[in-house]
């Protein structure tokens, strides 16, 4: 029979201890690591967000050449996008100037969005232009301008007022300026005259 003396048994206890303190502490880490395991996901299928990153409050854009002011747009708010488009969630007032100081016609919306790569801007709800010079007013309800070619155009009905008469029709091309215009599926003439 072996028989341990005080010093070895204290040994053989000390040692024991030590290890059971380490399985201690790796258990608790084994179980802590276990608890916070987190699956990775994969980013292609995780929801993006694709609102708006900048919202601007009343904004005031001037479009000028040679120092002279060609174009002025105001709205009450202005989203833009990541890919650098912008909405005009509460509508959109643009002004066109022909001469400095002299403007020659407006488009106003309730509902404004800019393709910036095209420099397209869709307007809708209630669009109203204005030629001022020559007294004339287009009404429908969605209209584009094409800032590059200077251009508006519409597929929608369209009611045009001038001095003398009211002309309807189905779709609309015209110059920025709305002093040109031509409706490519007339439907109505009424004389104000008569």
């Amino acid at each position: 029979m072996v028989k341990f003396t005080n010093f070895t048994t204290k040994l053989v206890s000390k040692y024991l201890m030590q290890k059971a303190w380490i399985l201690g502490l790796l258990a608790m880490v084994a179980i802590l690591g276990a608890s916070c395991k987190e699956e990775l996901k994969d980013p292609d299928k995780e929801v993006k967000y694709t609102g708006p990153l900048i919202e601007n409050k009343d904004v005031l854009t001037l479009y000028s050449d040679s120092a002279k002011l060609l174009i002025k747009m105001q709205a009450p708010v202005q989203q833009e996008f990541e890919n650098g488009d912008g909405v005009f969630p509460k509508g959109i007032y643009v002004e066109f100037y022909e001469k400095p100081g002299q403007m020659s016609s407006t488009i106003k919306a309730n509902y404004g969005k800019q393709d910036r790569n095209k420099e397209i801007y869709l307007v809708r709800g209630n669009v109203v232009v204005n030629n001022i010079l020559k007294g004339e007013k287009l009404e429908t309800e969605e209209l584009y301008w094409d800032k590059r070619k200077a251009e508006i155009y519409t597929d929608k009905f369209v009611k045009i007022t001038t001095p003398d008469e009211v002309l309807m029709g189905q779709g609309l091309r015209a110059n920025q300026d709305f002093s040109k215009y031509k409706i490519l599926k007339p439907t109505g003439i009424i004389n104000l005259k008569e």
